[in-house]
């Protein structure tokens, strides 16, 4: 069962979702480095930080496959 190609609007609105999420991701990566090197750290909202970090990430991947055409084999 094949999907139908993406549309020109649905690849421009998986873009901007694309960049607002890596931006996100990259922020966070600062304020857990900032976090870990300014003590005393905040164990629990380091291990939350990190958390929605990955749940970024998942969702980064999630998008990038759906601006990659199916090859039909």
């Amino acid at each position: 069962m094949a999907l139908r190609p993406l549309t020109e609007t649905e690849i421009s609105d998986i873009r901007m979702q694309l960049n607002e999420l890596q931006l996100e991701h990259r922020d966070l990566d600062q304020v857990i480095l900032h976090l870990i090197e300014n003590p005393p750290p905040d164990e629990l909202l380091i291990r939350r930080l990190k958390k929605r970090k990955l749940a970024l990430k998942d969702r980064i991947l999630l998008l990038e496959q759906m601006l990659i055409p199916d090859i039909p084999a």
